[in-house]
């Protein structure tokens, strides 16, 4: 038997290459380290320069207010834009909160939309867009509605009153059907832009539209005060049955008890017995 204790491993040679211990270069790591530092140096200063100034310019008052410019604005006096922006000569730029300056501006009545622009170094311009009357609403006072449907301001004595109005809305129905109000008016605006496109029958014969759930709208002549039927929609076809016979309804207006234009391809008109009889 062999004794493996009496047999000495012999230790073979690693075929690893010996590595040599490069020296440090102290002098190239001191000038690499000396140029961040100066380049780091230099940004801070640049910087605390830069915040320097800007502070300076702040203080001295270079971007304070010097001039607001109102723009578009035709029934609204400028000084009622100005106040109501409340930006005073003098403010800074950067302080002036612009959203909300335009929001006040529009608590006007008569301001639809307002934008306000920083012009730098020491102006300000406000942009508006004035809402344009389309009709007034009688809800037990009369108030004007705007293009797009909003009831927006109470009339004034002195305001002006010729436009068509909108009657069979109480205020209270307004306030307990928002919906259903914004709706009616939706209609009625409908129908004026197609009569607004007419040269027969247009807008200017009209001093009236009513609107009434069940029936939907009634306009009623400026002469006579003579109730068209007009229902709930499709007015360019009824309006062209009209106007296709208007000529010879006109000079009758005044004998007229009612005009119906929601039958398909007729129009049915009622004379008024007790006018025919009173003209005779």
């Amino acid at each position: 038997m062999h004794d493996l204790k009496s047999q000495k491993q012999k230790k073979t040679k690693t075929n690893r290459r010996k590595q040599e211990k490069t020296p440090c270069d102290w002098k190239k790591l001191f000038h690499r380290t000396l140029r961040i530092c100066i380049a780091s140096g230099s940004g801070f200063l640049l910087a605390s320069g830069a915040l320097l100034t800007a502070q300076m310019l702040l203080e001295s008052g270079y971007f304070g207010v010097k001039q607001v410019s109102v723009e578009h604005q035709v029934r609204v006096s400028e000084g009622d834009i100005l106040d109501a922006s409340d930006i005073k000569i003098g403010d800074s730029l950067f302080d002036l909160e612009l959203h909300m300056i335009g929001r006040k501006i529009e608590e006007h009545s008569w301001i639809a939309k307002a934008e306000v622009e920083r012009c730098f170094p020491d102006q300000v311009v406000i942009r508006v867009v004035e809402r344009q009357v389309r009709a007034i609403i009688d809800l037990d006072y009369l108030y004007y509605v705007d293009s797009s449907g909003e009831v927006f301001k109470m009339l004034d004595a002195g305001d002006e009153l010729d436009y068509p109005v909108i009657t069979g809305i109480d205020r209270q129905y307004l306030l307990d059907n928002p919906d259903k109000t914004q709706n009616c008016l939706n209609l009625a605006l409908q129908l004026m832009v197609e009569l607004d496109s007419r040269s027969l029958f247009n807008l200017d014969d009209v001093s009236e539209i009513h609107y009434d759930e069940q029936e939907g709208l009634v306009m009623h002549t400026r002469i006579g005060g003579v109730p068209v039927r007009l229902g709930k929609g499709g007015f360019a076809a009824k309006l062209n049955r009209l106007e296709s016979i208007y000529d010879d309804l006109e000079p009758r207006l005044l004998a007229l008890k009612y005009i119906d234009l929601n039958v398909t391809d007729r129009v049915i008109v009622k004379l008024d017995v007790k006018r025919t009889v009173g003209r005779s």
